[in-house]
């Protein structure tokens, strides 16, 4: 199983239309409205890099996304 953060910019005031389209996109487990340069953080788990560069695809087809930063989970307790 592969974990990642996908930290997302939208445009102004989209955030919240983003967010819940994000919802339907396979592999993504939490999707929350944040504070600071990124206007959500999506967490992710898929099954290998292959799921992860689909999802990615996926997220960014969504009409008023305007950047992603993936960060990939190396470990953690």
């Amino acid at each position: 199983m592969l974990k990642a953060y996908v930290l997302i910019q939208t445009d102004a005031g989209g955030g919240t239309k983003v967010r819940s389209e994000i919802g339907s996109v396979p592999g993504v487990r939490l999707a929350q409205s944040v504070t600071g340069p990124y206007d959500l953080v999506v967490r992710a788990e898929v099954e290998d890099m292959d799921a992860l560069g689909q999802m990615l695809s996926d997220i960014q087809l969504i009409p008023g996304l305007t950047r992603t930063l993936t960060c990939i989970v190396k470990g953690g307790f």
